[in-house]
């Protein structure tokens, strides 16, 4: 398996890491373990967020004796120097360490920079100089954001969705960060569960030196799948090309990648979930996405007033309220028997 060295931060890691949204579901005995078999099995990248309810602490949990031995990343979602000092205090704690790794901006509006008021920037220059973070990142969903970032030269990781379902415009950004020697972490490599062939989606990363995807874990049955890859790394050879474009051909590129940042909705509708169904439903085991409670969510959809507030956050330009609508007669056709799933 390649190892991936992350820019200017030097750090090295198999080109196949944890990412630790997911172990927020599991109960504490669980996550422990799928952590420390993770470790065992050879991933020593770690990707975690204050915003993940109890994952820091699940980490701090299962890994603090290895510490020594793996990298760590965390986020911030702070608005202010203050609260930044506070989320980072708590991380420190929770995951039983005196620095992490990688200190990210999480999902950030706007590139910080020193002199713009805010004081942010400085504030990561200052954690930097006490040693409590090594390495300044960022993680953006906007195209255009993590394009400014990358280019100021400022951060040393740039954290972004990235799948072989990413449009030309986002391999652009990676291929920018290996210019500008930017670590660039991967996100949504299986495109927020859209991507169902965990094999593809790995061998599309293996065509980037720079790239370092972190695969969401919940389950030891899906982490027994990635590390398998550390012991037998598959090759993204003719057939597997092949595969993925089909694959994204059915997709087009008006599709929603299931992120939320258009939530809430004024009226109640499950927007990241109702814009995507019918592609969950074809890809994925039905029988969930038409129970009563999702029935229920999706009458909530001609209850739609266009006011446009999702369309203005969403990260991707998409017309959302067009596009629960046709999902929702895609649905009633399937629960009619018009379209067979």
């Amino acid at each position: 398996m390649r190892e991936v060295i992350l820019g200017s931060t030097g750090i090295r890691s198999p080109q196949n890491a944890f990412g630790a949204l997911p172990v927020q579901r599991d109960d504490v005995e669980t996550a422990v373990k799928i952590l420390r078999r993770a470790y065992e099995g050879g991933m020593t990248f770690f990707d975690t967020a204050r915003l993940y309810s109890d994952s820091e602490e699940k980490m701090g949990l299962a890994l603090s004796d290895v510490r020594s031995e793996i990298n760590i990343a965390t986020k911030t979602m702070a608005k202010t120097p203050d609260d930044m000092k506070a989320q980072l205090e708590t991380s420190l704690k929770n995951l039983k360490t005196d620095y992490v790794d990688i200190y990210q901006f999480h999902c950030a509006e706007q590139c910080y920079k020193p002199g713009d008021g805010t004081g942010m920037y400085e504030c990561m220059e200052d954690f930097k100089r006490q040693g409590l973070v090594r390495h300044i990142g960022i993680t953006a969903h906007k195209i255009g954001v993590a394009e400014e970032c990358v280019a100021s030269g400022l951060y040393e990781t740039m954290q972004f969705p990235f799948s072989y379902l990413s449009s030309q415009r986002e391999i652009d950004l990676v291929n920018l960060c290996k210019e500008k020697n930017v670590g660039f972490i991967a996100m949504k490599g299986l495109a927020g569960g859209l991507i169902t062939n965990s094999k593809a989606a790995y061998t599309f990363m293996t065509q980037f030196e720079n790239v370092l995807p972190i695969w969401g874990i919940q389950h030891m049955h899906e982490l027994e799948e990635w590390l398998d890859f550390m012991k037998d790394s598959p090759v993204y050879d003719e057939e597997m090309k092949a595969f993925v474009e089909e694959d994204k051909k059915s997709f087009g590129t008006d599709f929603c990648r299931g992120c939320g940042y258009c939530m809430p909705c004024p009226q109640g509708i499950t927007i990241n979930q109702c814009a995507r169904m019918i592609q969950m439903i074809r890809r994925s085991p039905s029988a969930g996405w038409l129970s009563e409670f999702w029935q229920n969510e999706f009458k909530k959809i001609p209850g739609c007033t266009n006011c446009g507030a999702c369309k203005k956050k969403c990260p991707y330009g998409l017309d959302i309220p067009n596009l629960i609508r046709k999902n929702y007669e895609d649905y009633q056709n399937i629960l009619s028997g018009k379209t067979r799933v």
